[in-house]
């Protein structure tokens, strides 16, 4: 395994080496961070998602992500996995807890990790904690994205776009010169069928259902952090910094 780390390191242009090392050097000094994302779809999170993941030098662990990934390289979890799916099963919780557990070797998780779309429910905050447990770390801190149903919905249901050029608007937050058409080519916009105001709100009623358990969970060991997701992109990264300092 060494020698054919070396060999394909060899092939790595060394202006990619120096940002690497000088990455992980910068990374030494960082404390480690278990975080856990929670928030409902357009409350921000991945916006700032990839803003902590380079501040503090984590891998961003994204379970469906995973799961395909694990698939893909025939791992012995993938191919339960695969299993699970090909018989139209869902792929149960001590298999995802043990997907994220095989990433959590990875060199890019030692500073720890961002998990994002999982837990979604108590079950499997309990198994995630166990594994955790294991390892000898916990979870530092769950960040939850809250926000008003009333102010997501206008944020969500205000996005069209340019199916062509992938060129995004909101009639309220960016419109386009003329409503409905594309400002470059004159062509029609869409809206993303996921981005009608009664698929969001069937989207946030299983949401609330779902992950309001989940919040009380952590609440009770005192590391849930809620955001005021509504505010501007660059006012929650500097909350989010203020609670992770």
């Amino acid at each position: 395994m060494a020698t054919s780390a070396a060999a394909n390191l060899e092939d790595v242009a060394s202006v990619d080496l120096m940002t690497e090392l000088l990455r992980r050097m910068k990374c030494s000094t960082k404390p480690d961070k278990r975080l856990i994302l929670v928030g409902p779809p357009g409350s921000g999170k991945g916006t700032q998602s990839p803003i902590i993941k380079d501040e503090y030098c984590l891998c961003h662990l994204a379970t469906g992500d995973m799961l395909r990934a694990a698939v893909a390289a025939k791992t012995p979890l993938g191919v339960k996995a695969k299993e699970a799916m090909e018989k139209g099963q869902l792929v149960s919780d001590d298999l995802v807890v043990g997907i994220i557990n095989e990433a959590l070797e990875k060199p890019s998780c030692q500073k720890g990790f961002i998990l994002d779309g999982f837990p979604r429910t108590v079950v499997q905050a309990e198994k995630l904690d166990e594994m955790l447990k294991r390892r000898g770390v916990k979870v530092d801190k769950v960040l939850n994205f809250a926000i008003d149903d009333a102010i997501l919905e206008e944020r969500i249901t205000g996005r069209w776009i340019h199916p062509a050029s992938g060129r995004s608007y909101h009639t309220k937050f960016a419109p386009p010169k003329v409503p409905g058409i594309d400002d470059v080519t004159g062509e029609a916009l869409v809206q993303r069928k996921d981005d009608t105001a009664a698929v969001l709100k069937s989207r946030l009623e299983a949401f609330h259902k779902q992950t309001e358990p989940v919040i009380d969970y952590y609440s009770k060991k005192r590391i849930v952090a809620n955001l005021h997701a509504e505010k501007p992109p660059k006012e929650v990264t500097a909350e989010v910094q203020k609670v992770l300092s």
